[in-house]
């Protein structure tokens, strides 16, 4: 069997297998998810033909695996990836290493707040 292009469109089949989207149930491919980020996200447009039948371009599954990212890896909320997706609308070249690097940059910051509001609470103390 040979695999197709990278130009050319998938089916929301190749797509959960793409996204390496997992099922609890064994055996079934999880292409609801897909369709629940289709009515969420305004960014991702399948295309459909004669058949109704959903297919994604290459642009479209690169959004696609950006939401995955954030909201599977990272953990965000839906509105905080429409937040992100948004404001990145124009902007192609939003990277998932960079969605990376900023991820770990506000980890860090987050770190360092918990540690100074830990040496503010002991400043106090010692009143």
């Amino acid at each position: 069997m040979t695999e197709k292009l990278n130009t050319a469109y998938k089916t929301i089949g190749e797509v959960t297998k793409i996204l390496k989207l997992k099922s609890k149930k064994k055996g079934s491919l999880p292409t609801h998810t897909i369709r629940f980020w289709e009515k969420q996200f305004k960014q991702v447009k399948p295309k459909t033909f004669n058949t109704n039948r959903r297919y994604y371009d290459q642009k479209t599954v690169n959004i696609l695996k950006k939401i995955k990212f954030l909201l599977k890896d990272q953990g965000m909320t839906i509105n905080g990836v429409k937040n992100i997706l948004d404001n990145n609308e124009n902007e192609e070249t939003l990277n998932l290493d960079e969605i990376t690097n900023n991820s770990i940059k506000a980890r860090n910051l987050k770190k360092k707040l918990i540690k100074i509001n830990k040496i503010v609470k002991n400043l106090k103390s010692y009143k």
